[in-house]
């Protein structure tokens, strides 16, 4: 790797200004949150738009959006894992087998959407039943569920193609998407709420509708997309599936960790619930503002993987963990300086804006651990450490049960209490993750494992579907340092085995003149900077 040449005056210039890794960060992060945000904002509007048909249409709204997200958090993996995959699959030059990861995660998103399908057609009255439904609200939102169901084989499809542009660097396209369909959501439902006076239900079918609009603006992209989905083989599909359980595991942690802090604010009164729904609103903004940077994080982690460059992946996981902390210093304090006038915006009553306002500082004062935790997220999930972070996620409820259960016992310590709780919660999971992303990336191992010796993550060298995974199960996955399983994927392994000392002294040489004050390492996301100008790499990440 050639090391771009800077001028003296370099090192005062990055201190006045973001480098071009910084801003390449910043760049990918941007269009990333307004995705993020797009969906929210909608459902508020949804909200508005259905609340106007009364309380018994707005209460099946919420009975069936419930369910509905709870399909949402279950197939999320199909972006999350696809991004990763693409990433690493580029980064190592095997644009073939970025392809495969593409189209396992389409044939994934249309399978498992049939069987979706059914499932909620058969199941929708249990599942409202179960929800606390009864009577007329029930009735409407089962049929609210059964008219939903039609879009989820397009929804499913936009998660796979948002992880597959989101993977090639493209965070302007799913943007754009969303916002478009959206658009096309908020114009069905007014058409068919009011006029054509399909009430409800007409609300579900502008839903459906903007699902196929997003689904159909994704597979059009695919003809400028800079990778094209290939068929995939056994083994992409597998890869993919096992990926899908884990992260699926992770996702139903951390909706436990949120539905439990809602159980026990149920327990200290209405006041309280009321108080506590009005700053979750607020913390589910924030993160949403936050998560953008893990966005960065994880593709150019998984490129950097995929070259095989270690010092890469370091100085990235530096970048965007700094730049978290600042984003999360900045807006924790604008909700602490902000927390005693914030709830009036929602509501009038005094009882309730005094609860939120206790529970808003303490969400305020997390949001740093937040921020550390969301871009933690996105590192590993570059490298594909999906058991890491499903068992982390885990484990963060263990830091999180004492305070809620104390809180439960004793209705004195109140919001606080609760919010308390969910700081450990977030802190738990930074410094788990933490603590796993320094043992990946500080060359800790004593030895690498025995498939690795041909170095399969190296720049220029694309490793096949599944390499080293059959070597792993014949060692047990019990490799010196590495905690090593079956069935991890081969960027997981490689990123484990780089680690080993003196395997990877280029990178290592790198990394100490970054540390020492020398050039920005923007070739790991595609730009050198020489002299101040900057200067385009070749898609290997080097120099031309």
């Amino acid at each position: 790797m050639r090391m771009a040449v800077t001028g003296p005056g370099a090192a005062a210039r990055r201190g006045r200004r973001l480098d071009g890794l910084d801003r390449r960060i910043v760049a990918l992060a941007v269009p990333a949150l307004g995705a993020l945000v797009v969906q929210p904002v909608y459902n508020l509007t949804d909200a508005a738009i259905v609340g106007h048909l009364g309380t018994g249409p707005l209460a099946a709204l919420a009975l069936a959006g419930g369910a509905l997200a709870l399909v949402g958090w279950t197939a999320g993996f199909l972006q999350m894992a696809t991004v990763s995959a693409v990433a690493f699959r580029r980064g190592a030059g095997d644009e073939a087998g970025a392809g495969r990861a593409v189209g396992a995660a389409y044939a994934l998103a249309a399978a498992e959407g049939v069987v979706l399908v059914v499932a909620v057609v058969l199941g929708a009255p249990a599942v409202v039943a179960v929800l606390g439904g009864h009577g007329g609200v029930a009735s409407a939102a089962v049929g609210y569920l059964r008219i939903s169901s039609v879009g989820l084989v397009p929804l499913l499809v936009s998660l796979a193609g948002n992880g597959h542009l989101v993977g090639t660097r493209d965070t302007r396209g799913p943007f754009l998407v969303a916002l478009v369909a959206n658009a096309v959501n908020v114009v069905l439902e007014v058409v068919l709420v009011y006029p054509a006076g399909l009430g409800l239900a007409g609300s579900a079918w502008g839903t459906v509708g903007a699902e196929v609009v997003s689904a159909a603006l994704f597979v059009w992209r695919w003809r400028t997309a800079a990778v094209v989905p290939r068929r995939p083989g056994r083994a992409e599909l597998g890869q993919l599936a096992r990926d899908g359980a884990r992260l699926t595991v992770r996702s139903a942690a951390l909706g436990a960790a949120l539905l439990s802090s809602t159980a026990v604010a149920a327990r200290l009164g209405a006041a309280a619930l009321a108080g506590h729904q009005v700053t979750l609103q607020v913390w589910t903004l924030l993160a949403l503002a936050l998560d953008a940077l893990a966005v960065p994080a994880q593709v150019f982690v998984g490129e950097a993987i995929g070259r095989g460059d270690l010092a890469a992946a370091r100085v990235v996981g530096r970048r965007t963990l700094r730049l978290g902390c600042a984003a999360g210093v900045v807006v924790g304090g604008a909700v602490v300086a902000s927390a005693w006038a914030l709830p009036a915006v929602f509501t009038p009553g005094r009882a309730v804006q005094a609860e939120a306002t206790r529970a808003l500082v303490v969400c305020g004062a997390l949001q740093p651990a937040a921020a550390l935790a969301f871009v933690l997220d996105g590192l590993l999930l570059g490298a594909a450490r999906y058991r890491t972070l499903q068992r982390a996620m885990v484990a963060a409820l263990a830091a999180f049960a004492p305070l809620a259960v104390a809180t439960a016992l004793d209705h004195r310590l109140g919001l606080v209490g609760v919010w308390l709780g969910l700081w450990c919660w977030l802190a738990a999971r930074a410094g788990l993750l933490g603590w796993r992303w320094i043992a990946m990336t500080g060359g800790r191992s004593a030895a690498g494992p025995p498939h690795l010796a041909g170095r399969p993550g190296a720049a220029g060298s694309a490793p096949a579907p599944g390499a080293g995974r059959a070597a792993a199960e014949g060692e047990q996955g019990d490799v010196v340092g590495v905690d090593l399983v079956a069935d991890e994927p081969a960027h997981d392994v490689v990123a484990d085995g780089l680690g080993v000392d003196g395997a990877d002294e280029g990178a290592e040489a790198l990394e100490a003149q970054v540390e020492a004050g020398g050039p920005p390492l923007d070739e790991a996301v595609g730009v050198a900077e020489e002299d101040g100008a900057g200067r385009e790499l070749d898609g290997g990440g080097r120099a031309g």
